[in-house]
C-alpha cells in the first residue's frame, strides 16, 4: 500500500510539484518516499508502505533498467500465479516482491495484462523507449486515483488534496456535487468536490505519450469466471481461499471486528485455517448507549472464543470535538458517513500492533446485506400492493422514521424505487435523471441494484473510507470478500437465485455451522456513531454541529439543493427524522472551512 504521483508537462514547476505531492501522501507510504525524473518534463513519485518483502528492491519509483518505471497503490493476490507465468518465458527475479511480478508483468503485456491482475491497485506505468505512460485503476475501485488535465498538462495522485498541494491548480469547490453528496454522502462518479480534479473510475485505463496526447483509454469490462456449483460449500471453499490470500504479508495483520457477521467469519475462517490468534479492533461507547449499540459486546465474544488481542476504542462526544480538526486535517474527500470518523480513530489505536487491517467490506454489496435489500426483494413480489400502501403511509401520522422513509421511497419505476431506498431521503423528481445516468441498465431489477450498490455505494463510500482513514495512520486496508472468487460468485447468480436466497444466506449458514447462531439471527446495525442521541444530550457536541452547519450555509447555501438548504438553515428541527443528514452536513461543511480558501 502506497501513495502515488506524476507531473507531466509543467515547465520549470514540475520537480518542485512532484516534492510537493510526495510530501502529501507520505503518511501513505511512511516507510519510504522517493521521485524520479524521467526527463525534463515527466516526474513521478511514490511512498511505500512495506507489507511484502521488506527489503529495499521494491522501493518506489520501481525501475529496470532504467527504462521501465512503476509507481503503484495495492496488492497482487494472484503475484505467484504470474511470476510463474513470467518464469516460464524466461523472466528473472531478483525479489519476492509483488512490485516486481507487477512491473516484469506490464513490462511483457504492457495494457492488454491488466485484465490478468487480481488485487487492488492505482498505478503509473512509464514505458520510457517507447515514450508511454500507462495509468490504471483496479475493476472494483478498491484504490482511488485522482487527476488534473489541461491540455497537454497532465497530474496523477492517490488523493486528490495532493494535486492542490501541487500548488499548480486552483482550489476551488465543485458546487455540482452538493446534490449527490446530501443524498449519496459522495461525490458522483469520476468527480471530487474539488472543480479542477476529477478520478479514474473503477477499471479505466489511461494510456499517454509523453506529450501528454491520450493514445487510448478504455474501461476494462470485468471478466466473470463462472462457477459449477453455487451453494454454500462453494462459497466456503472461496472464502477460504480469499482469506488465505488476503492476510498473507510479513508484518503484522489484525481485524476489523464489527460485531456483526461478515468480519466474524473473517476471523473464524483464518483462525480455523491455521490456528493462529490475531489482533482485533472495535469500537465502543459509553456504558449508556451500549444497550441501542450492542455491537462491542458480540465483538469482544467472538475475539475471546478466537483468542485474539482484542482492543476497543471507547468514542465519546468530547473525544469526536478534542479529534476533530485532525480529523478534517486527514480527510481527503468529504464523505458524510460516520463509519468513516469511526475507522479513522480505530487505525489510530491499530498502528501501534499492525500494518494492515481487514475489514468485511464488499460482503453486503455482493450477498444482500442491507435492510434495504429485502425491502426491495419485497417491493418486486408485492409491487402492486406496495404502490397502495405507499400512497396511504405518506398521509399517515403514526409511522415511525424508517416507515415514512419507506412510503416516500416507493415508486412505480423499479429503478428510482431502489434508489431512493439506498439514499438517506427521498430523491426529489426534478434530480432523479441526474442520478439515474449512473444506474445500471440492462439487467434483471435485483440484479441491477446491487450493481448498483456495488459500483457506487461501495466504491464511492465504503472502500473510499477504507483508504482514506486507515492511510492516514500508514496502515493497508484489505476486503476479503472482494476477492475475484467471490464476487465471481455473486455476479454468476441469476436474478431468481439472488431473489430466493435471503439476506447473506450462506454467511450466516457458515456461522451457524461454526457455533456463532447468535451472531447469525442478530439484526444488523450497521457501523455508526450514536448521533441523534449525542444531538439530544450533549450540548457542546450539539452547539459545534450546528454552528459549523449554519456558517457552511451563509457561505455556500445559495448552490445548495433545496432540502440540503432548509436542513442548513434549521439543523435543530431535524433531529429526531434526519440526524443522519445533519451529521453528513457536518462533515461537508467541516472539510469546506479546512480545505476550501
Amino acid at each position: 500500500m502506497c501513495g502515488i504521483n506524476l507531473a507531466l508537462n509543467f515547465p520549470l514547476r514540475g520537480q518542485e510539484a512532484i516534492r510537493l505531492m510526495m510530501e502529501s501522501t507520505r503518511h501513505r507510504g511512511p516507510d519510504q518516499s522517493s521521485w524520479k525524473s524521467i526527463n525534463e518534463q515527466l516526474f513521478i513519485a511514490g511512498n511505500r508502505l512495506k507489507t511484502v518483502d521488506l527489503g529495499d528492491w521494491a522501493n518506489q519509483p520501481i525501475s529496470i533498467a532504467d527504462q521501465y518505471f512503476l509507481v503503484w497503490n495495492g496488492a497482487l493476490y494472484n503475484a505467484e500465479e504470474l511470476r510463474n507465468h513470467l518464469l516460464q518465458s524466461g523472466a528473472t527475479f531478483e525479489s519476492r516482491s509483488d512490485s516486481e511480478v507487477l512491473l516484469r508483468w506490464l513490462m511483457q503485456k504492457g495494457e492488454q495484462g491488466l485484465g490478468d491482475l487480481e488485487g487492488m491497485f492505482a498505478l503509473v506505468f512509464v514505458d520510457s523507449r517507447r515514450e508511454q505512460i500507462i495509468v490504471a485503476r483496479d475493476s472494483y475501485g478498491k484504490k482511488p486515483l485522482y487527476y488534473y488535465h489541461h491540455g497537454s498538462q497532465w497530474l496523477f495522485s492517490s488523493e486528490a488534496g495532493a494535486l492542490v498541494s501541487s500548488g499548480l491548480i486552483e482550489c476551488s469547490i465543485d458546487v455540482e456535487q452538493y446534490l449527490p453528496y446530501f443524498y449519496s454522502r459522495h461525490a458522483f462518479p469520476g468527480k471530487s468536490f474539488y472543480e479542477s480534479v476529477k478520478q479514474l473510475e473503477p477499471g479505466e485505463m489511461l494510456k499517454l505519450d509523453f506529450e501528454g496526447k491520450i493514445l487510448s483509454s478504455y474501461k476494462r469490462k470485468e471478466k466473470v469466471k463462472k462457477i459449477g456449483v453455487a451453494d454454500k460449500g462453494q462459497f466456503k471453499n472461496l472464502l477460504t481461499e480469499a482469506v488465505l490470500r488476503h492476510f498473507q504479508a510479513d508484518v503484522p495483520v489484525g481485524v476489523l471486528l464489527s460485531g456483526g457477521a461478515d468480519s466474524s467469519l473473517l476471523l473464524h475462517t483464518w483462525v480455523e485455517e491455521t490456528g493462529i490468534p490475531l489482533h482485533t479492533f472495535t469500537l465502543t461507547f459509553e456504558d449508556r448507549y451500549l444497550r441501542a449499540y450492542p455491537d462491542p459486546k458480540y465483538a469482544k465474544k467472538v475475539a475471546k472464543k478466537y483468542n485474539a488481542a482484542h482492543h476497543e476504542v471507547v468514542i465519546t462526544p468530547d473525544l469526536v470535538l478534542e479529534n476533530w480538526g485532525n480529523y478534517l486535517g486527514d480527510l481527503d474527500q468529504p464523505i458524510g458517513d460516520s463509519a468513516s470518523f469511526i475507522s479513522w480513530m480505530i487505525a489510530k489505536e491499530a498502528k501501534k500492533y499492525v500494518k494492515i487491517l481487514v475489514s468485511g467490506a464488499g460482503a453486503d454489496e455482493l450477498f444482500s446485506g442491507y435492510s434495504r435489500h429485502a425491502a426491495f426483494r419485497y417491493f418486486l413480489k408485492n409491487k402492486a400492493t406496495m404502490l397502495k400502501v405507499a400512497k396511504m403511509g405518506k398521509v399517515l401520522p403514526l409511522l415511525g422514521r424508517k416507515g415514512r422513509k419507506m412510503a416516500h421511497a416507493v415508486d412505480a419505476s423499479d429503478d428510482v424505487t431502489f434508489l431512493n431506498f439506498s439514499s438517506l431521503q427521498r430523491i426529489p423528481k426534478k434530480h432523479i435523471a441526474a442520478f439515474l445516468k449512473y444506474y445500471p441498465e440492462d439487467l434483471p431489477p435485483y440484479k441491477a441494484a446491487l450493481t448498483w450498490d456495488r459500483q457506487y455505494y461501495l466504491v464511492n463510500d465504503i472502500l473510499k473510507i477504507h483508504d482514506n482513514a486507515l492511510m492516514c495512520h500508514g496502515i493497508e486496508g484489505r476486503a476479503p470478500y472482494l476477492d475475484k472468487g467471490l464476487v465471481d460468485l455473486s455476479l454468476s447468480l441469476d436474478e431468481e437465485v439472488h431473489l430466493q436466497l435471503s439476506n447473506k444466506e450462506w454467511i450466516k449458514g457458515l456461522l451457524e455451522d461454526a457455533g456463532l447462531k447468535e451472531l447469525a439471527v442478530r439484526k444488523k446495525l450497521g457501523l455508526g456513531l450514536p448521533i441523534k442521541e449525542w444531538l439530544k444530550s450533549h450540548e457542546g457536541f450539539r452547539e459545534k454541529v450546528f454552528k459549523e452547519i449554519r456558517e457552511f450555509e451563509v457561505k455556500e447555501g445559495r448552490n445548495f439543493p433545496e432540502e440540503m438548504l432548509n436542513l442548513a438553515k434549521q439543523p435543530s428541527l431535524y433531529i429526531n427524522d434526519s440526524f443522519l443528514q445533519i451529521w453528513n452536513l457536518f462533515v461537508l461543511a467541516g472539510w469546506y472551512r479546512k480545505k476550501i480558501k
